[in-house]
């Protein structure tokens, strides 16, 4: 192939972005062919801006179509799983939008199958684009300054007003969305949490479900986190404060990060913390320190980034910035965070691709009772509902 041919399920706000990108030439190894769209005026606005795409009703025509090489998958949470699955069997490429999917059991399944084809499933987690974020990956995991001890991220900059969630039947319920902060905001941080510092072994946390909106989802969470070295871990979203933060502070033995307004510091010691606790003499003892601004050179690329990082995996093989069986670890964690707060316990997570399997069935049955008592409009509802009774 000299260029991949493209198709994009779903023309929402994801999904047009998408569009624009290959329309303005961003993507060069790509070429969109083809669009589908349960709503004719999505349709028509694709046509409108690319005369020459063709387009479809249903996710179904268009993976048949022939017309595409590879799909990216713009569509509500719960169909990413059944789309991906269905494209691969197809013989196309996924692309898929995040989150990986809702629930963990669905998306196992999903990377199950997937490694039974040749065909390439990746996600877009966008975020680990940002050279700020690559840098702390870096530094983390080279153990220059030791093992982790603490980590704390605060994301409070997702406001949102009761009008955001009234835009939408689906928005903000268990049948529509499948959550809230964590499912549709967060699960670039939760990626990037994992991707930084590794996958946390004890998760407890604390979900308020319509704190601050009237809504029947979580939007206020706070999440702590246990390491298997002992480290500990705490992750504070919400869409109910103004104007929010966003601040991620790594605590190494011989080091501390801090990554906030769009600037990385690294407070280096003159010793790690764990030799120095044992041999200074003086109990009120210090150790010296310097503070430096990070340079993370390169271009915070975003979509337009992983989108060419797909293209040429495709093209040229070169290694993927974001496999899609990577996604089950951040929603691995959130699945965790429901499950502490729907039932007062401490989850364990284990080694593995799913760090959730001990609990998964548990998770679901759960999950399924708030489908079942979720406002979200009848239609919706059961469209969810068969697609969680759907195998592959």
């Amino acid at each position: 192939m000299d260029k991949i041919r493209m198709g994009i399920i779903g023309v929402g706000n994801m999904g047009s972005s998408h569009l624009n990108r290959f329309k303005n030439g961003e993507c060069p190894d790509i070429v969109l062919t083809a669009v589908a769209d349960i709503d004719p005026a999505r349709l028509a606005w694709a046509k409108e801006q690319m005369p020459e795409v063709k387009t479809y009703a249903t996710a179904d025509e268009l993976i048949a179509s022939g017309e595409v090489d590879a799909v990216t998958i713009a569509t509500p949470h719960y169909f990413h799983p059944p789309m991906a699955k269905q494209a691969l069997a197809a013989g196309l490429h996924v692309m898929s939008e995040k989150p990986a999917g809702v629930y963990t059991k669905d998306v196992r399944e999903l990377i199950e199958y997937a490694k039974t084809q040749d065909k390439t499933y990746a996600i877009m987690f966008n975020q680990r684009m940002n050279p700020l974020y690559q840098k702390m990956r870096e530094i983390v995991q080279s153990g220059k300054y030791g093992q982790l001890k603490r980590v704390n991220w605060i994301i409070t900059d997702w406001f949102r007003t009761q009008s955001y969630y009234d835009s939408g039947s689906w928005r903000a319920t268990w049948s529509g969305e499948g959550g809230g902060v964590l499912i549709n905001q967060c699960p670039h941080q939760l990626d990037l949490w994992q991707w930084i510092c590794g996958m946390p072994c004890k998760i407890r946390a604390m979900c308020k479900e319509g704190q601050w909106h009237n809504i029947e989802v979580e939007d206020d969470v706070t999440i702590f986190a246990e390491y298997p070295n002992g480290a500990t871990g705490v992750f504070v979203t919400t869409t109910g404060d103004c104007p929010g933060a966003n601040r991620l502070e790594v605590t190494l033995d011989g080091a501390k990060l801090i990554c906030e307004n769009g600037k990385l510091m690294l407070t280096e010691l003159s010793m790690l913390t764990s030799d120095f606790i044992v041999s200074s003499e003086n109990g009120f003892a210090r150790m010296d320190s310097t503070t430096k601004e990070v340079e993370c050179p390169g271009e915070n690329s975003q979509h337009t980034g992983i989108m060419n990082d797909f293209a040429s995996h495709l093209l040229r093989g070169t290694p993927l910035m974001a496999n899609g069986f990577e996604g089950i670890r951040g929603l691995s964690i959130s699945n965790a965070a429901f499950l502490s707060s729907w039932t007062g316990k401490d989850i364990d997570l284990v080694e593995g691709e799913d760090p959730m399997i001990n609990h998964e069935d548990e998770f679901l049955a759960i999950l399924n009772e708030k489908i079942a008592g979720s406002k979200a409009k009848k239609e919706v509802k059961a469209a969810v509902q068969a697609d969680m009774s759907s195998t592959f």
